[in-house]
């Protein structure tokens, strides 16, 4: 058989036909994600403030220093890092968590359960400003229905005000997310040969057991697949931050240094967009490292489990 015969599109420009499905798409990738990722590394080295008829100066590696080494500025700014790390690692654990407790129970079969797993998931769907929304009112000092049963209890309600605000996000971004997590698990368990099971429980083996032994083992992909997304999606939210607390030191992480940089919400009416550039480049360098380990740890565990 000829080369020409192997091919899957046949010989003379049906061997195109190929690079002209995958044109549209690869043209649109690069136009709207590697097009605009080009521009902001550039923009990171100059003085670019996004408003029109304001020169563009190169200034290389200054908006990195002063980033990272000048000032009270670069003190806030580690320690916006440190508090999206915090964050980053919060939200894994215990969204991992919880996402993982609510899929084992709808998928028990017990009545009622389909309504549950919308109810899971109905969050998801809202977007971040809906859920900012509906839990800065439910939060609300002065008629919100906690700060009512804190009045209850004689006890005074800061909920999104100081330190308990970060921990208040937290909470929030759990809740708004866990049932994409709990979906990724669930598909996860159905996949399981109900064969594996059977056999287990006949050996003897206790509720428990099968978790461990069979149902932990097979649910591998699922386990990786929201460890992974779990990590990078807490890396780069910021705008639960934005609707629930605003422009504040205590709740300030690093994709809010973006925006607030970029758009003039950094105490000042000034747009810094080669600034608010350099800083995404050092969340994207964040994300990238941190995303590379985990990919690192859950191959091993795939080998480990999977072969």
């Amino acid at each position: 058989m000829t080369a020409q015969q192997r091919t899957l599109f046949g010989a003379g420009r049906r061997r195109f036909i190929p690079w002209l499905l995958l044109a549209p798409g690869v043209g649109f990738y690069l136009v709207m994600a590697v097009g605009p990722s080009i521009a902001t590394a550039f923009y990171s080295f100059t003085d670019a403030t996004g408003l029109r008829g304001l020169p563009i100066n190169w200034v290389g590696f200054d908006n990195y220093n002063e980033f990272a080494f000048e000032g009270a500025r670069s003190r806030d700014n580690l320690d916006a890092v440190q508090r999206t790390l915090l964050f980053m690692v919060l939200v894994t654990v215990l969204q991992f968590g919880v996402g993982l407790l609510m899929a084992i129970l709808v998928n028990q079969r017990l009545k009622g359960s389909l309504v549950f797993r919308t109810l899971f998931f109905v969050p998801v769907i809202l977007g971040a400003v809906v859920q900012g929304l509906m839990w800065k009112l439910f939060l609300r000092p002065g008629g919100g229905p906690m700060d009512t049963i804190y009045g209850w209890l004689g006890l005074e309600s800061q909920f999104l005000a100081g330190p308990s605000a970060f921990y208040w996000v937290v909470l929030v971004q759990i809740w708004a997310n866990a049932g994409f997590t709990m979906v990724v698990f669930l598909a996860g368990m159905q996949t399981i040969p109900a064969e594996l099971n059977e056999a287990a429980a006949v050996d003897g083996a206790t509720g428990w057991q099968l978790f461990k032994n069979v149902t932990w083992p097979q649910l591998t992909p699922a386990v990786n697949t929201n460890f992974l997304l779990n990590i990078i999606g807490s890396l780069q939210a910021w705008m639960l931050f934005l609707v629930l607390t605003g422009f504040t030191n205590s709740t300030k992480v690093l994709g809010y240094v973006v925006y607030a940089e970029g758009f003039g919400q950094q105490g000042t009416s000034s747009f810094r967009q080669g600034y608010a550039a350099a800083a995404s480049i050092v969340l994207f360098l964040l994300v990238l490292v941190l995303g590379m380990a985990a990919n690192f740890v859950v191959t091993r565990r795939e080998r480990k489990y999977l072969g």
